[in-house]
């Protein structure tokens, strides 16, 4: 057996059980409210989605043919890539628990449904945006698991390096939506980290 081959079996289990359980939270979320994507910025909107693009594209040739991406692989010891694999599982089971509790607010933009209500249960009660930590877990679990430096790079970094400002333009819009409601959220909230101790209420600014 080849030395990838336990990690693309492992890869392909977890993409067989969690991709129609994400297609299906999509498809629940579909409400055909018209989305302006535009908001994000010409940069962001495009910058977010071809690096998403290019990292999948990489990982399904990988999955494919582990050899057709030799020109990529990093030499990393098997135990480090099978903490990869538990990192994707622990980004997966996240990404349910988050999407499940977002109901019909999930988007894959940064504007609010008409609709949309303010989702602070299960993940939402630790961090603000658990959806994005589940992405990142996911993408840096199967960058260690597929021990290869372009996916890392462009699944990973340049990804991560978009998704920071496209966050501050969501929770702005957030903030315009639900007004002070979103500011205590935020302020005993962490973004993508839990605060080991929520902020006293009493040092809000009045």
């Amino acid at each position: 057996m080849n030395h990838d081959d336990p990690f693309r079996l492992a890869l392909i289990a977890l993409a067989a059980v969690f991709m129609p359980i994400g297609l299906y939270h999509r498809r629940r979320a579909h409400t055909g409210e018209k989305i302006d994507r535009w908001q994000e910025g010409v940069v962001i909107l495009f910058g977010l989605r071809l690096t998403a693009a290019a990292a999948f594209a990489s990982g399904l040739v990988w999955l494919i043919n582990p050899a057709w991406m030799a020109w990529s692989h990093l030499p990393i010891p098997a135990a480090v890539r099978w903490a990869g694999v538990g990192s994707t599982v622990a980004g997966a089971i996240l990404f349910v628990w988050a999407v499940h509790n977002l109901g019909k607010n999930l988007t894959d933009t940064v504007i609010t449904r008409q609709q949309h209500y303010l989702v602070t249960t299960g993940p939402y009660r630790y961090v603000r945006h658990p959806f994005y930590v589940a992405v990142v877990l996911g993408l840096v679990g199967t960058s260690l698991a597929t021990a290869n430096w372009f996916y890392m790079i462009a699944g990973g970094i340049v990804w991560f390096a978009f998704l920071l400002p496209r966050t501050r333009i969501e929770e702005q819009n957030l903030i315009a939506r639900f007004g002070d409601d979103y500011r205590a959220y935020m302020h005993r909230v962490g973004r993508f980290v839990p605060r080991l101790k929520s902020p006293d209420d009493s040092s809000l600014s009045p």
